[in-house]
């Protein structure tokens, strides 16, 4: 583990040279050294396919050419991050929605056209899989922060607002999608009160580790890899979102300067989720890299 601060940047783009896909590199180009959107759109547009979906291990715990809920949703937030998310875009985006969709209007984790390709033996196949909000509300609110306005939201909304309402118990990754949900969707007034309910159930059932310094202490949700906590910069992106509410600013702060000390010696951020292949860390943790910089930038941290 190396410190970080004002050289941060200059150390993550070496790591990026050395190691990211073509997207990444790209998308760094774009965010940190002031480059046109263009050339992400171009790398992203690889993944892209003829059902208006996004494959090709996008996302790259899923392998394989097929299209993907959860490969469409990492897209989008591409999309998002250079202004692009709209238009034409987003219109083939909910096509294919559309027809992955269950009988809920909402999407499934994984879709079984996965069958026959590597995936992450945490994420399973199954023939009929149930919609989730994982997979469901951070395209659905995603798609209402950008103005986006389509058939499939309506029911895919109602999914959202229905999962939340109703969770009594969750695990960090589903809170994250909740979070991504209600930071963008129209109501406010709904989704300020439904997001201050869910800051009290992360803090009673212990889903953020408060204090870094004794993370050990704290649970890890089952089925995921030892030591895979969250923080409180995990579900609180920026400053603007809901999930800022939960935290003190000191809690805010410890949280901000454990991200800035998990800098590796070679600039790159670590992956601590399950690894089950060679190829996903190593494309995982640029992606990882991306959105630790994004997210110190967003409060403010000199990055470099």
């Amino acid at each position: 583990m190396a410190g970080t601060g004002a050289h941060a940047l200059a150390r993550a783009e070496q790591f990026v040279w050395l190691t990211a896909r073509v997207l990444e590199q790209r998308r760094f180009v774009h965010l940190f050294l002031g480059g046109s959107a263009d050339p992400v759109e171009t790398a992203l547009a690889a993944y892209l396919n003829d059902d208006g979906g996004y494959g090709h291990a996008l996302e790259p715990d899923l392998r394989g050419p097929v299209s993907q809920p959860l490969h469409t949703a990492h897209a989008l937030s591409v999309l998002d991050s250079i202004g692009r998310c709209g238009g034409p875009r987003a219109e083939r985006i909910c096509r294919y929605l559309t027809d992955v969709s269950t009988k809920e209007g909402a999407l499934p984790a994984l879709h079984p056209s996965q069958r026959g390709y590597p995936a992450a033996p945490f994420v399973p196949v199954v023939d009929d899989p149930p919609a989730e909000l994982l997979a469901t509300g951070p395209v659905v609110g995603l798609l209402h922060r950008n103005e986006v306005w389509h058939a499939w939201l309506f029911r895919a909304t109602d999914f959202c607002w229905a999962a939340i309402d109703s969770m009594a118990r969750s695990h960090p990754y589903e809170i994250e999608a909740a979070v991504a949900f209600l930071d963008g969707v129209p109501d406010r007034a709904r989704a300020e009160s439904a997001a201050e309910r869910l800051g009290q159930l992360v803090r009673d059932q212990r889903l953020v580790v408060l204090d870094p310094r004794h993370r050990a202490d704290y649970p890890v949700s089952p089925g995921y890899a030892p030591g895979e906590h969250h923080f409180a910069h995990d579900y609180a992106r920026s400053p603007g979102s809901l999930a800022r509410r939960w935290f003190s600013d000191a809690e805010m702060e410890r949280s901000l300067d454990h991200l800035a000390a998990e800098q590796q010696e070679d600039g790159g951020w670590p992956v601590n989720w399950r690894q089950w292949a060679p190829g996903t860390a190593l494309e995982g943790r640029p992606i990882v890299t991306l959105k630790a910089l994004r997210t110190l930038r967003a409060y403010g941290r000199d990055i470099g």
